[in-house]
């Protein structure tokens, strides 16, 4: 019943942008800590951002610190990565899940996920060179 859906990914050249869209279905993200993780072939899956319920906690791994910007819209039940200045090293699927605890550290970036989570199916990220 419970549901996420990414969708934004695509192929982009060096310096692009793209924007990811995680959509829920079934529950309410507000009530929801989320996460935005990516795996690249031959690497463990790493956290790329994530946010407490609140929003009082926020984390960015420090490869993408500054370039990327995690956000909420309540009204669409949607939660966004804005991804600027793109990198062939940003290339993976990314994930997004959302869990009703995450701890949330920022030294050294780290997002665990607690209680009951939901993963979306992934999108893809290519960017060429």
């Amino acid at each position: 019943q419970l549901q996420l859906v990414e969708s934004g990914g695509g192929l982009v050249q060096l310096g692009g942008s793209l924007r990811l869209s995680c959509a829920a279905s079934g529950f309410t993200l507000d009530y929801y800590a989320i996460g935005w993780f990516r795996q690249a072939p031959g690497k463990e899956r790493e956290g790329v951002s994530c946010t407490s319920s609140s929003g009082r906690s926020t984390m960015y791994a420090d490869s993408v610190k500054g370039r990327f910007t995690i956000s909420r819209d309540n009204a669409k039940n949607t939660v966004y990565l804005q991804m600027n200045s793109l990198k062939p090293e940003d290339t993976a699927v990314y994930y997004c899940a959302a869990a009703h605890a995450m701890e949330i550290t920022t030294v050294p970036p780290m997002c665990v996920l607690a209680g009951n989570d939901t993963w979306g199916q992934g999108t893809q990220v290519t960017v060429s060179s």
